[in-house]
């Protein structure tokens, strides 16, 4: 009888360091694949983001740290370094459609705008559900926060190729604000740049969230936590699909110098209570992070204003 207690305290034992584990804190590798360039409208800066079990995370958009000492923001486009004038990129495939715009929802707390191009380099039709209301073949999806007089749009995704942006809330004096870096989440390929494949999407605006159903049977779930001035919050949860290998997300940017680039610089703690250290951009190449901001210290001449970008918060399995 003893030994048969023995088993069941082991056995039960086993079981809780299990669940235990299940949803542990975890570090990701980060790794740059940056490449030089002169122009200040090109994406050159991706960097990796890779976990084989890392499930869940979270991204935030925070205000640089040098937005209080700047009255005027430069966001006016820069094609002086560049072989293109603005129009669609020299290299991309170009797909024609329909233009439209359509109001997807206009609640209390959020418009929700669907937008598709005149053209655009990827050909997918993504079909897209709010709150249970049908459509497809957008290549933007934009949330508008109501917080004050109009609303101020914060987050932007793309169904088409799986990228994303968040801004905070502007201080008044910025207008509108304006985005910076970029990312794409989920089971990322190459396509000539980093994608993600989406085969649906489902949103929800009570609480706001997005419902991925990825192209490999992956899924993910994008709860956006909190828009303000302060940030903007996405807590992320996914569940692999077929042949999905360690990277779950790759931050794409410009970089032209450190006075001319939306990030110049990546601040990291290897460790959720250790010391923050941080890097230029070109001096960057793996480290293991707990939590990782790309961002910029001194003022830019290319969108000045706008956000830094934290990944933080990774845990392996599901609670």
């Amino acid at each position: 009888m003893r030994h048969l207690r023995f088993r069941a305290a082991a056995l039960l034992w086993a079981l809780l360091s299990s669940a235990a584990v299940s949803a542990a804190p975890a570090r990701a590798t980060v790794s740059n694949d940056t490449h030089a360039t002169a122009c200040a409208e090109e994406d050159n800066v991706s960097l990796n983001l890779d976990g084989a079990n890392i499930r869940r995370f979270r991204v935030e958009a925070l205000p640089p740290a040098y937005l209080a000492t700047i009255e005027q923001d430069r966001t006016a486009p820069d094609f002086s370094g560049c072989n293109f004038d603005g129009s669609t990129h020299p290299t991309d495939p170009r797909y024609s459609f329909e233009e439209r715009r359509v109001v997807l929802h206009d609640g209390p707390r959020w418009q929700i705008v669907g937008i598709t191009l005149p053209s655009f380099w990827r050909p997918e039709r993504v079909p897209v559900r709010v709150d249970g209301r049908s459509d497809r073949g957008f290549h933007m999806i934009q949330v508008f926060a109501k917080t004050g007089a109009k609303p101020l749009e914060a987050l932007v995704m793309y169904p088409s190729d799986g990228y994303w942006r968040i801004k905070p809330l502007p201080p008044a004096r910025f207008g509108d604000g304006v985005y910076g870096s970029s990312f794409v989440m989920g089971p990322v390929e190459q396509a000539g740049r980093p994608v993600a494949r989406i085969a649906s999407i489902a949103i929800e605006t009570r609480p706001l969230a997005f419902k991925l159903r990825f192209a490999n049977g992956g899924e993910a779930k994008v709860d956006v936590r909190e828009i303000s001035e302060a940030r903007t919050t996405l807590d992320v949860a996914t569940k692999p699909g077929r042949r999905q290998g360690p990277r779950f997300a790759v931050l794409r940017s410009m970089y032209v110098a450190p006075d001319n680039a939306d990030m110049s610089e990546v601040a990291w703690r290897a460790t959720p209570e250790g010391t923050e250290q941080r890097k230029p951009l070109p001096e960057v190449r793996t480290l293991e992070a707990a939590d990782v901001r790309f961002g910029r210290s001194i003022p830019s001449r290319h969108n000045t204003s706008a956000p830094d970008i934290r990944f933080g918060s990774f845990e392996t399995g599901a609670r």
